[in-house]
């Protein structure tokens, strides 16, 4: 149903574009109602405007709190404009018709994510007039038009001047669509933050209900596969340094796996707070390496498994400087994208300007970052048919003093810094899984297999003559010796597993006949 736009009413924290919209629609004779600020805001740049406390009768009060929940503003907006009943209400109480509502939020996740903002400011961020006048005009989209984003403000002039006046039924409905799941994802930010509140004060760490809403940051060409449609959304909630807040400095648009990839890949980098590389490869770690300086560490990760490492991604706990740069770009190496706290510019100029690589390879600067900034207040999820789960994260980390030797042997202190860094490792690759280190550079993964002796085989194999005296770190106990038996024909010389096995004593009892130490942490890392 076409019905011409004779009276808008716009209240808008965010002010951007709003002076040649308005403008736009003052042109066009339509009247403007508004509000405190915005009111101000529109005096100022000399555009008529009708206060809404003159609509009401009423001030605004209580420190802006109360201005437009009032019959004469909700019932302009929600009169059904051909029910006679309506007609006549409005008639009787003076009620004046509002046929477009331009409204954006108060900013209540800028707000939160601020450092040291106070649990009373959060709270009068906390917006009611502006949700509910959106909600009124998006359940009367058949009547009102709803504009809640500053980047529809030239298409509604367009729709408007195209239509005489009137905005097409078509437009009115997305914008009713984009309205209510704008107010939907406000409502989920305020509920959230004050479950994380109640959560660090030692509550529930479960809510009842469960919300979790995004905004469209981009749409990818395709999903996992050609055939699968995609997108990225970014839930606007604060957080720690990652790929959902990363800058693009270069490369191709990031798609579906490339995300995936990245995001692995720097949670593995976030177990470090010294100069470490990890190279990710299908959601799994193929090499890792901590060294200084920084391209010692990116040559080891590199050399972990060089044949996964083409077409991998890389994650730094460091700037990527022009020596990284000078090596990824020489002999046949490539990647598909780099995240890195930031990109020195000598090196970023390499990167970008280098034939093959300037064209295609993404380069994501996220900031600094470290494992104590990482937020455990954030959980994960995994989408079911019909649900989804909710964990918290995984962000246990077993130190020296975590280890039980329960072999006769005992390792060194070499042995145990290696058997840490392939247990911090073991802990992002998908299970069953099995790490092999030599110091701080993984020489060999077992990613995702069915049985546990299998990952050995397969992480020795990756090893190959490298795994001679090396040290193994496991995801999960061994259900039975197969696994330490294989590994100990290898050469492997030392051995992490949680324990917890019925078949504890014959792995162990296996260890000792090879005089191999083995320690168990009593911590099982699932990745699934």
């Amino acid at each position: 149903m076409q019905h011409k736009v004779s009276r808008a009413l716009i209240s808008v924290s965010d002010k951007h574009g709003l002076e040649a919209f308005a403008r736009g629609l003052a042109d066009m004779g339509i009247e403007i109602l508004s509000t405190g600020g915005t009111w101000r805001a529109l005096k100022g740049w000399g555009i008529a405007a009708r206060e809404v406390a003159e609509l009401t009768g009423f001030p605004e009060m209580m420190g802006g709190r109360v201005k437009t929940l009032h019959p004469r503003v909700h019932g302009g907006i929600l009169a059904v404009r051909d029910d006679p009943a309506h007609r006549s209400a409005m008639a009787q109480h003076g009620i004046e018709g509002i046929d477009l509502v331009v409204v954006n939020l108060y900013p209540f996740e800028a707000t939160v994510g601020r450092e040291g903002v106070s649990r009373e400011e959060a709270i009068e961020q906390i917006d009611i007039g502006g949700p509910s006048m959106v909600r009124s005009a998006a359940k009367n989209h058949r009547f009102v038009g709803v504009v809640t984003d500053p980047d529809d403000y030239g298409r509604v002039l367009d729709g408007l001047q195209k239509g005489s006046g009137a905005l097409g039924e078509e437009l009115r409905r997305e914008l009713a669509a984009k309205a209510f799941a704008l107010t939907a994802r406000y409502d989920a930010a305020i509920a959230g933050w004050l479950h994380e509140e109640r959560r660090a004060a030692g509550g529930e760490p479960f809510p009842e209900s469960y919300v979790l809403a995004g905004r469209l940051a981009m749409r990818l060409r395709y999903g996992e596969n050609p055939h699968q449609a995609a997108a990225f959304y970014r839930t606007g909630a604060p957080g720690e340094p990652g790929v959902a807040t990363a800058e693009l400095l270069g490369g191709k648009a990031l798609s579906y796996n490339n995300l995936l990839d990245l995001d692995s890949a720097l949670g593995l980098a976030k177990e470090h707070d010294r100069p470490f590389v990890a190279v990710v490869k299908h959601n799994n770690p193929c090499g890792a390496a901590a060294a200084e300086p920084l391209v010692a560490a990116l040559e080891k990760a590199w050399a972990g498994d060089p044949l996964s490492a083409f077409g991998s991604v890389l994650a730094f706990t460091r700037p990527l400087d022009r020596p990284c740069a000078e090596f990824l770009v020489s002999g046949n190496r490539f990647v598909e994208a780099i995240i890195a706290p930031s990109f020195d510019q000598d090196a970023l100029e390499l990167l970008i300007h280098k034939p093959k690589w300037g064209r295609s390879v993404r380069l994501l600067a996220c900031g600094a970052f470290a494992p104590g900034g990482r937020r455990a207040s954030e959980l994960e999820l995994k989408k079911l048919s019909g649900g989804f789960l909710v964990q918290e994260r995984d962000l246990r980390t077993e130190g020296p003093g975590d280890l039980r030797v329960v072999t006769r042997a005992r390792p060194n202190d070499e042995q145990v810094e290696s058997l840490l860094f392939a247990a911090h490792v073991a802990k992002h690759v998908k299970s069953n899984a099995i790490v092999l280190a030599k110091e701080t550079e993984v020489i060999g993964v077992g990613a995702g297999q069915m049985s546990r002796v299998d990952a050995v085989r397969l992480a020795v194999h990756k090893a190959g003559l490298r795994a001679r005296g090396a040290s193994l770190a496991s995801d999960a106990f061994f259900p039975f010796p197969d696994g330490v038996e294989a590994a100990m024909e290898a050469g492997i010389a030392a051995i992490l597993q949680p324990g917890g096995s019925v078949r504890d004593e014959e792995v162990i009892a296996a260890c000792d006949r090879g005089g191999v130490p083995m320690v168990f942490t009593g911590v099982r890392h699932f990745r699934h």
